[in-house]
């Protein structure tokens, strides 16, 4: 054994070295050709060389993959003769045949190529954990280490509560660590630890199919369920199902400006993730324009009121290259697309946006998010680029065109605000001066006054007006020009003043604060009327857009839109999450659905109505969640191991516990609602008795095995297993009446039945790890309750459509701006929910079409032809054949 090992490092050491003397050589060949006269001859001579290091390097590649096969010969002999040994000194025996069988069986046999079933193979996991023979990184691919994870899962011990399935389960280990080794033996491809690679198909002793699947280096063996002869005659096809956006819920408020208007066909046009909302206000229905590719981050309104501007961010796609920022022009009757604006242009987004109004809107202003926050115009109908220039290092908040003359365009922001002149195609640039007046830290907003004036609002709580003052000869000379100064403070409210609005009879509307107030003010800014905002439920006024000269439309910090009037008060018509969400679960027998995130909300939403039922504040965030069976209660995990169970009708806490001080990532009851299983960040799965209706929780025990953080369960359908998995990508199989006791044996589990299906990793769900995929490249999934179709929730920003099972094609749905970090089917599948990240949003998206066939009979279909709208580049098909081409070559 050490001479193999020896034999095996010195062919690589040679073989390092020839590979260095080839390049050596060929960098002398490329020196002597430029200044040698005997050009032919030296030439001539080189390549004899190199032809035979060609050949000898052929030589030991061939050495060293024999090398390595007789290495696995003596790992798979060592462990089977000690067994017998020992058996032998107890029975007075010293062989047997099974023995016998292994040192007969021949060199050449490897499993990556196999077709049939293979005898049992003995594993090395058996040999004592002190035995120093074995390398416990052995199945690391192409000498790559695994995660620290990973590794802790090869080398850990499990319990030994069932020696006969403790053998079983080391076998199938034992196999994967074999197989791993023996592609390090090709020296044509290197496999890449941090990308899902392929498939292996392979047959154990007993007819067992199961099929595995590398991530980040790590083996996952998913077993066959046996009503499935041939993986590879599973239907490949498209779901017959689709989804058509039904509705978005949430607005962009937070760190939104001017982002909120009123047209006239009844409708209030904002914007959420990648999608711009029309919502009728009297019919509550919704329209959605849906043309831009990354987050909207502005928007304007034309002077004709029909046609609108957004702008959206630069990103980057799942590959890494940029996607590129743009301006749409589009109908708001028709949702037509009429113009692109600057495509690449604009460097990471489309700040601000603005019409001109004097010459009925032929001009758009915008300034982008670089740092320099350059300032362009551009003729709408022409497409093309009037002028540009930069505008200022500080942070931009507002554009807007002088409404009498398009030539004057106004911007503030930090400390500055500045009126620009555009002439011949230049522009130049004058600042306002504060003169006596403090110079506040930033000029939040700006409007113009009937009479010309432009009136900014600031965060000391003024509303300064600002006027052309002729240029001061006396004092600054011949050459002095004019300038704006301000010519009137007016103390308008505590705290920053964030919008102004000017209605058409002149009045002037001004909203925000610490004072939480609304204040309507006459033409000549006398303070008229007033009304105060809920800010611990909506938070301060962002923008106001008006419907008429009485109602109103206000968005809010909390991410809100409210309507209603100074007398009769304000209601949100428009509620969402203001801070990254994660916690997502439907109701077992309505129309209802729960959300949770990192702003510690929990919040009902009603999905045919369209609106929050209620929502609780609660001390900690909530990160996942899920209603108990009989549909009266629902358990929230939070961030600190603690987790509630809330009353659905009271909203009150009625039942609360505490697992670990880690975050908990899943929470699943079973199907008969006696059990809850609650998943943590600490490795462990701890199961309670659930009693009262839901009301009443007592720990059962803890499910401990796992060597990551979990990261979903499901329960089986007569609610006695679990299947999980971690952080480091195991599947592992549970018995709860049983004692919370790890199943060894993971094949008994494959023809098992699951009431849901979550957990991201299985045979039943392979198909959606395409190629390239990274191991976090997936959130989550949701198998619909029809067991027809799997929804996917992935890092890049996209809804994935499979069926079930989900071989390989599929349709890719767009729509938020973040990361997707949980999908979620209605009860009775009519709807999906979607939930982005970063963009707080939530999708409802309506199930459209199918019906076809039942889906359970696709589990033992014959092949199809398959049409593949989105095919996957990945699947099962892929094998990792030119890592074993070499080895097979040679045998």
């Amino acid at each position: 054994m050490e001479s193999l090992l020896d034999k095996r490092g010195t062919l690589l050491e040679r073989h390092t070295f020839l590979d260095g003397s080839h390049k050596n050589h060929t960098q002398l060949y490329e020196a002597s050709a430029d200044g040698s006269t005997d050009y032919q001859d030296r030439t001539s001579m080189m390549e004899v060389r190199l032809q035979a290091q060609e050949d000898e390097i052929t030589l030991l590649k061939s050495s060293l993959a024999d090398a390595l096969r007789r290495i696995h010969i003596h790992d798979k002999l060592l462990p089977l003769l000690k067994q017998q040994l020992i058996a032998g000194g107890a029975n007075g025996h010293t062989g047997s045949p099974a023995a016998a069988e292994l040192q007969s069986r021949p060199a050449s046999r490897d499993q990556s190529t196999q077709t049939e079933p293979s005898p049992q193979e003995p594993d090395q996991n058996t040999l004592p954990p002190n035995d120093k023979s074995l390398d416990p990184e052995g199945g690391c691919l192409c000498g790559q280490t695994l995660p620290n994870e990973s590794r802790a899962k090869l080398v850990r011990v499990p319990g030994l509560e069932d020696e006969e399935e403790d053998d079983e389960d080391q076998d199938d280990e034992g196999g994967e660590q074999e197989k791993e080794l023996s592609l390090t033996s090709s020296m044509e491809e290197s496999v890449q630890s941090d990308l899902v690679r392929g498939l292996q198909r392979e047959d154990s002793h007993d007819g067992r199919q199961s099929i595995k699947m590398f991530i980040r280096g790590r083996p996952i063996t998913m077993y066959v369920p046996s009503n499935i002869q041939n993986y590879d005659d599973l239907k490949m096809e498209l779901p017959l199902e689709r989804l058509e956006l039904d509705w978005v819920y949430g607005y962009r408020g937070r760190d939104g400006r001017a982002n909120l208007y009123f047209l006239p066909t009844g409708e209030a046009v904002y914007f959420i993730a990648c999608v711009i909302v029309l919502y009728h206000i009297k019919d509550s229905t919704q329209r959605h324009y849906r043309k831009h590719t990354d987050c909207v981050r502005s928007l304007a309104l034309h002077p004709d009121k029909v046609r609108v501007a957004s702008g959206q961010m630069a990103g980057v796609d799942k590959d890494g290259k940029p996607l590129q920022s743009c301006v749409h022009i589009w109908d708001s009757n028709t949702l037509v697309t009429l113009q692109q604006i600057g495509l690449g242009t604009f460097q990471r987004g489309v700040g601000s946006l603005a019409f001109s109004s004097a010459d009925s809107g032929g001009f758009l202003c915008v300034i982008d998010d670089s740092t320099e926050h350059m300032l362009s115009v551009w003729d709408c109908a022409k497409e093309t680029k009037v002028a540009e220039i930069k505008s200022t290092n500080e942070a931009v908040f507002a554009v807007e065109f002088n409404p009498s003359d398009s030539n004057n365009i106004i911007t503030c922001g930090k400390s500055h605000v500045y009126f620009w002149t555009l002439s011949g195609g230049q522009f130049t640039k004058k600042q306002g001066i504060f003169g006596k007046y403090k110079k506040p830290k930033f000029i939040q907003c700006f409007a113009f006054g009937l009479t010309g004036d432009v009136l900014t609002g600031d965060s000391e709580g003024n509303i300064l007006t600002w006027g052309k003052s002729a240029a001061d000869v006396k004092t600054l000379g011949k050459g002095a020009k004019e300038t704006y100064q301000i010519m009137r403070q007016t103390r308008a409210h505590e705290g920053s003043v964030f919008t102004l609005c000017t209605l058409q009879d002149g009045a002037l509307l001004s909203g925000g604060g610490k004072d939480r107030k609304i204040i309507r003010w006459s033409a000549d800014l006398a303070p008229e009327r007033e009304c105060e905002v809920n800010h611990d439920k909506f938070g301060t006024v962002r923008t106001i857009a008006a419907m008429d000269e009485e109602e109103l439309l206000v968005g809010t910090t909390r991410n809100a839109i409210l309507r209603g009037t100074f007398s009769d008060g304000f209601l949100a018509i428009v509620q969402g999450h203001v801070d990254e969400m994660w916690g997502l679960a439907s109701h077992p027998s309505q129309s209802l659905f729960l959300t949770c995130g990192h702003d510690r909300q929990v919040c009902l939403w009603e999905a045919e109505e369209h609106r929050l039922s209620w929502s609780v504040s609660l001390e900690e965030y909530g990160l996942c969640a899920d209603f108990c069976p009989n549909g009266s209660t629902v358990s929230v995990g939070l961030n600190t191991g603690r987790w509630v169970v809330l009353d659905l009708l009271t909203q009150e806490v009625i039942s609360e516990s505490v697992d670990g001080n880690e975050q908990l990532s899943v929470m699943r009851y079973s199907p008969d609602g006696n059990f809850l299983a609650v998943g943590s960040h600490d490795n462990f799965i701890y199961i309670y008795n659930v009693t009262e209706k839901g009301r009443r929780y007592t720990r059962f025990g803890k499910c401990n095995g796992h060597s990551s953080f979990i990261t979903h369960l499901d329960w089986s359908k007569d609610g006695r297993y679990i299947m999980s998995n971690s952080g480091d990508y195991e599947i592992l199989y549970w018995d709860i009446p049983g004692g919370c006791k790890l199943l060894r044996n993971r094949s008994e589990s494959k023809d098992r039945e699951w009431a849901s299906f979550t957990c991201v990793l299985g045979f039943h769900v392979m198909g959606v790890w395409l190629e390239g995929s990274d191991g976090t490249d997936i959130n989550a999934l949701c198998r619909s309750h029809s067991e027809r179709i799997v929804a996917v929730a992935d890092d890049f920003c996209k809804v994935h459509l499979f069926q079930f099972p989900c071989p390989n094609p599929y349709s890719k749905y767009d729509g938020h701006g973040s990361h997707v970090t949980n999908v979620c089917f209605t009860h009775n599948d009519s709807h999906l929910l979607s939930m982005g990240g970063k963009d707080t949003c939530i999708l409802q998206w309506k199930v459209v079409g199918g019906n076809r066939w039942d889906s359970k009979d696709k589990l033992g279909s014959a092949s199809s032809t398959s049409t593949r709208r989105e095919p996957s580049q990945g699947g099962a098909k892929l094998l990792l054949f030119h890592c074993c081409q070499f080895d097979k070559q040679q045998r």
